[in-house]
């Protein structure tokens, strides 16, 4: 017998399957501290655990989930989009100024229809905009999309003259709010539907493989031959694309187009991914990082009104968070080398 099969590698596993081991202990522990944290804040107010609040946690979670999944497209290509927040106010206050434009010439079907289009228009467009300031002109993803942000903040704010616009359609809100098919909030399926198409880009498709190569190591898809800049327009396109659905769906839970509706939406989905295994490096992460970083955190935020925290100290918790969520980033990128 080859003696050598018997042999364990240095700094390798203690025992055969220690390496397996320690993979699902990596991949259990956010599943366990998100548990951790419902029977925590459980134990100090039930209400959390009631039916009706889980539902209403998984409503809120929804949302968060798509506009973290929007920022893995670009943080798997070693990108980020601070634009996102106030993108979602922009596309929320033209999408209803479309309707209400729209409404009094064709009816109010059309008018949602119109404002579909119009989100999928806008998505498109700001995504390539920023894609081609980072892809094309080489401008750091910070800078270019910090600017772009105060872009479509000044829009925002301009054309709605910093004040709700009224004008959703009833159309609109039964179908990205209201409507509970087979007894499960819309908004709930919607973000199932729009984190498995985003699995099946990452996963199965040709753009998706090219995404995480050129993540993980550009000089290797440059040299493969791959359009390494049309391919990142894309990730851009797909995160806006996404920021914009999720902008609507905002609206029609709001009940108008609401030019502050992006708050606070950039960085927490950015933490939400990170924190669910997503790299700020590049070439790692997925839709389960999406989900589950945006399930702990609106179990957190969720958890910290109903035991009544101060809200200036939920902003300090959520700040923390986030420094938690970038050390452990460079942690596992240090374990990676």
């Amino acid at each position: 017998m080859n003696s050598t099969i018997l042999k364990t590698p240095a700094g390798g596993p203690a025992f055969p399957g220690a390496g397996l081991l320690s993979r699902l202990g990596g991949d259990l522990l956010l599943p366990a501290a998100l548990v951790a944290l419902l029977l925590g804040f459980g134990w100090v107010e039930p209400r959390i655990l009631s039916g009706d609040n889980l539902g209403n946690l998984a409503v809120q979670a929804s949302y968060l989930v798509i506009f973290a999944t929007a920022q893995v497209f670009v943080l798997v290509v070693r990108g980020f989009d601070l634009s996102l927040g106030t993108l979602v106010s922009l596309a929320s206050v033209s999408a209803v100024m479309v309707m209400t434009a729209v409404a009094p010439l064709a009816g109010e079907g059309a008018a949602t229809l119109a404002a579909l289009a119009w989100i999928g228009l806008l998505g498109g467009a700001w995504g390539a905009f920023n894609g081609l300031g980072v892809a094309v002109l080489r401008v750091n993803p910070f800078i270019a999309t910090l600017a772009t942000a105060n872009i479509a903040l000044g829009l925002a704010t301009t054309i709605s003259g910093g004040f709700p616009v009224e004008g959703v359609t009833p159309q609109l809100r039964l179908l990205l709010d209201e409507a509970h098919p087979a007894g499960v909030p819309v908004a709930v399926l919607i973000t199932v539907a729009l984190t498995a198409l985003g699995y099946w880009l990452l996963q199965h498709t040709v753009l998706g493989r090219a995404w995480y190569l050129i993540g993980g190591n550009p000089r290797a898809a440059h040299v493969a031959g791959l359009p390494v800049r049309r391919y990142m327009v894309l990730a851009y396109m797909a995160c806006a694309c996404y920021a914009g659905i999720g902008a609507l769906m905002l609206t029609a839970r709001a009940g108008s187009g609401e030019p502050n509706l992006g708050g606070n939406l950039t960085m927490e989905a950015i933490a939400a991914a990170v924190i669910g295994g997503a790299s700020l490096r590049g070439g790692s992460g997925g839709v389960s990082a999406a989900v589950l970083g945006a399930l702990v955190i609106t179990v957190l935020s969720n958890g910290m009104n109903l035991v009544q925290v101060d809200g200036y100290l939920q902003q300090i918790t959520l700040g923390a968070v986030i420094i938690v969520a970038l050390f452990a980033d460079r942690l596992r990128n240090r374990g990676a080398r």
